[in-house]
C-alpha cells in the first residue's frame, strides 16, 4: 500500500469545487499502488455522500456510481483500527485536539509508517508534528 487515505481527500474527487490537480494525482497513484484506510472509512465516505444528497449537491445515482468507482480501487481496510481506539488513537486525539475518527488516520499512518493523504488542515498539522509524511503537500 502506498499511503493512508483520508475520506476528505477521497470525497474531493467527486466534487468539482473541491478537486485539485494534486488530489487527482493521488487518485492515479492509488489506482496503481492502493491505499489503506481505518475501519470507519466506508462509513465516513457514505456519510459524506449522504450529506451531499441532503444539500442537493448530488443525487443517489451519482452517489452509487461514485461508490462503485471507489470499490474498484485497491483500498485495504485496516482490521486493527479498533484495537487501538481506546489507547493510541485516543491519546493522539487528546494530544492534537482531533476527533477520534481523524486520530485513527494518524494512528494508522504512524503504525504502518505510511504517508497520510488528507485535506484536513488540523490532521495534516498533527501528522507533521508527529513526523508522519504528508502525501502531496499543498493539497
Amino acid at each position: 500500500m502506498s499511503l493512508v487515505l483520508d475520506a476528505s481527500l477521497a470525497l474531493s474527487w467527486y466534487f468539482e469545487d473541491e478537486r485539485t490537480p494534486s488530489a487527482d494525482a493521488l487518485l492515479n497513484s492509488i489506482a496503481d499502488d492502493g491505499a489503506v484506510v481505518p475501519a470507519h472509512w466506508r462509513l465516513e465516505i457514505a456519510n459524506g455522500f449522504q450529506t451531499a444528497i441532503r444539500r442537493k449537491r448530488i443525487d443517489a445515482n451519482f452517489r452509487d456510481r461514485a461508490i462503485a468507482q471507489l470499490d474498484c480501487l485497491v483500498i485495504v481496510v485496516d482490521l486493527e483500527t479498533d484495537r487501538y481506539a481506546w489507547t493510541s488513537t485516543l491519546r493522539l486525539a487528546d494530544r492534537f485536539g482531533l476527533t477520534p475518527y481523524d486520530a485513527a488516520y494518524l494512528e494508522l499512518a504512524a503504525r504502518q509508517m505510511l504517508p497520510l493523504a488528507t485535506l484536513d488542515k488540523a490532521l495534516s498539522a498533527a501528522a507533521s508534528a508527529l513526523g508522519v509524511a504528508i502525501a502531496a503537500k499543498g493539497l
